[in-house]
């Protein structure tokens, strides 16, 4: 019985992950084509300009994000072969 509930546990830290890198990033990824269609449609003023700067920023965290993931993948690799010692190598 300890087994399973510790299990149960940790569950709800790998459903975490998932819904913020599975559904989370694509879906922010989405808002930030939606925003930027607005500015293309021809928006004005500071719509347009509010537009950009969300789509830009929802760009940023994508962007942010895949590199962190690809740095933490890399950081065995990194460290052994080249001397840098990223994320907790």
């Amino acid at each position: 019985m300890h087994t399973l509930l510790h299990n149960l546990s940790d569950l709800w830290r790998v459903v975490l992950a998932a819904l913020i890198f599975g559904a989370g990033l694509p879906t922010v990824f989405a808002v930030g084509i939606r925003f930027r269609s607005q500015v293309d449609d021809g928006a004005t003023g500071a719509t347009r300009t509010a537009a950009l700067a969300a789509s830009l920023l929802c760009f940023a965290v994508v962007m942010i994000a895949v590199v962190a993931g690809v740095l933490f993948i890399a950081r065995g690799f990194l460290a052994s072969r080249l001397g840098i010692h990223l994320l907790g190598a």
